[in-house]
């Protein structure tokens, strides 16, 4: 079986179980594992945070950092497809008493300066006001699209100038810099609070970082106990992490993979695929005559395993547990799925 479904189904390596194995422990809710201190110290080193905080998901990182950003009854802006909307069970709601007021962010999933501004709402005695800004990069339901800096500069920065802190969900902000070809923190550089995924394409098995100021990461600590992600002796899954940190550059094997699915895939006739910026490839079956459920249901009993983003829409994720050799084998199967 070739599993396509997400980068999140990684397993760790040889190397990320010995450093489990033999990690440094000692119990981290009074802050005494050394191993999970090195580790947040290095990744808000990647992103150019003051400091970082190790949380069991990236999901429990979002809303830790909207929890820590706002206050109860506030409106938080968002992308009308972002994760934190889309797939975190109501979250902000249901956890931090908030309400949502969702933007169009376009093919490219980012709202624009005059959007944020138009979208802004004042506190007053009637009116809550506008507590968070949260961006995504790379933007999973967008197809995997790595959002420029320069776009996230434009809508961080008029959050700002509007007294509204802004959170990057980044859970592929690694593999957002390769694209661009830029280091990580040049993504991260005009936002307050960034998430990012160590048990996806970086290959670790379990956690995500959430970053931010040092005022903001003593003040989210008390939020991930609130949460339940106080953890213990966590030097043991923190080990791999500080593995997976060294894989950012090796991403560009991912997207080439995910290139080369996409070209394959675009030659079988009845599938429409979009071009793949990241390790992300969402195919059309519309023209196929199939649901994407059906399609899916076929690829599985080939051999292949994806996941369903609409009615006609599959989602193909590359990862380092696959090579251009699995993907050409997919590819194949996937076209004799569909023509026969």
């Amino acid at each position: 079986m070739i599993d396509l479904r997400s980068d999140t189904v990684t397993t760790p390596d040889e190397a990320m179980r010995d450093a489990a194995r033999d990690a440094d422990v000692g119990d981290d809710v009074y802050g005494e594992d050394p191993t999970v201190n090195q580790l947040e110290a290095e990744a808000a080193d990647l992103v150019g945070m003051e400091d970082a905080l190790y949380v069991p998901t990236g999901t429990m990182g979002n809303q830790v950092a909207v929890r820590t950003h706002t206050e109860r009854g506030q409106e938080v802006l968002t992308e009308r497809e972002s994760h934190v909307v889309k797939w975190e069970l109501g979250g902000m709601a249901q956890l931090s008493t908030l309400q949502v007021r969702t933007l169009d962010g376009g093919e490219r999933g980012v709202p624009t300066p005059e959007q944020v501004r138009e979208e802004y709402v004042e506190e007053d005695l009637h009116r809550p006001g506008t507590g968070l800004l949260t961006l995504e990069n790379t933007h999973n339901s967008k197809g995997g699209v790595a959002v420029t800096p320069e776009k996230i500069d434009a809508a961080a920065e008029t959050a700002r100038e509007l007294g509204v802190p802004v959170h990057l969900d980044g859970a592929r902000v690694c593999n957002a810099a390769v694209a661009h070809d830029v280091p990580v923190e040049r993504v991260t550089e005009n936002v307050d609070s960034v998430m990012f995924c160590l048990s996806k394409g970086l290959g670790a098995p379990v956690g995500s970082m959430l970053a931010g100021s040092e005022e903001f990461v003593e003040r989210a600590r008390r939020n991930r106990k609130l949460f339940g992600g106080g953890m213990r002796q966590a030097g043991i899954v923190a080990a791999p992490g500080l593995l997976a940190l060294e894989n950012v550059e090796r991403l560009s094997e991912d997207h080439d993979n995910a290139r080369l699915l996409a070209e394959r895939l675009a030659g079988v006739e009845g599938l429409s695929v979009q071009d793949p910026e990241t390790n992300i490839v969402l195919v059309n079956t519309e023209a196929a005559g199939l649901t994407a459920d059906e399609f899916l249901d076929a690829c599985e009993d080939a051999g292949v395993l994806g996941t369903q983003f609409d009615t006609h829409v599959a989602r193909f994720c590359t990862h380092w547990d696959v090579d251009r050799d699995d993907i050409a084998d997919a590819a194949d199967r996937i076209g004799d799925v569909v023509e026969g």
